[in-house]
């Protein structure tokens, strides 16, 4: 049985909410505000991706449109979006490994919206819908350790630091930190049961 097979469609599991947070897929109306925020050079100092023009965020999120489930070996690109306006206000991507036994997630938010409680709602939320949509046994996050804000944010969400190690990000050297969820593991919160 491939990987794909073992992973239920996106749209039996999305859109989902908590508190004033959505998460749902892109749509072709987010391509303003997605570029707006992924335009901000203090926003991408820490991640994985760079700023993008704006034909190229139309094209990304166009894709992202329409993928319907988790691509073992690949990224998708969820919209954290305000429960209230419906307004993209960042996204979360999760790579499913090959196996379908790992997970990573990663998130962005734009700073307008930051310290609001939504980046945490996102990965509890997007937490869940991994664990529900295929048989992953762990998640990871890995993190800058100068980036405070996303290693308070991981601690909080119910993740336990694993490992760190020196590495070059963006010509930059630094140390990155691993931290994980497993699927036996408790429940961060009963706000956020991590199964159905």
């Amino acid at each position: 049985m491939t990987g794909d097979k073992l992973i239920e469609p996106l749209t039996r599991h999305l859109p989902r909410s908590a508190g004033n947070t959505l998460l749902r897929r892109l749509a072709g109306d987010d391509v303003e505000a997605f570029h707006a925020y992924r335009s901000d050079p203090r926003l991408a100092r820490f991640q994985g991706w760079s700023p993008m023009t704006a034909a190229e965020a139309e094209v990304f999120v166009a894709g992202m449109s329409t993928c319907e489930s988790l691509l073992p070996g690949g990224w998708v690109q969820l919209g954290i979006a305000e429960g209230s306006s419906g307004r993209l206000i960042g996204d979360l991507g999760i790579h499913v490994d090959q196996t379908v036994c790992l997970a990573e997630m990663g998130f962005t938010l734009s700073a307008r919206y930051q310290r609001q409680g939504h980046a945490r709602r996102a990965v509890m939320l997007a937490s869940k819908l991994i664990f529900n949509c295929a048989p992953v046994r762990r998640i990871q996050a890995i993190t800058d350790a100068r980036n405070t804000p996303s290693i308070a944010l991981l601690q909080n969400s119910g993740f336990i630091r694993q490992s760190e190690y020196e590495t070059s990000f963006k010509g930059e050297r630094c140390i990155e930190i691993l931290y994980a969820l497993d699927r036996s593991g408790p429940a961060p919160g009963n706000d956020f049961p991590l199964r159905t």
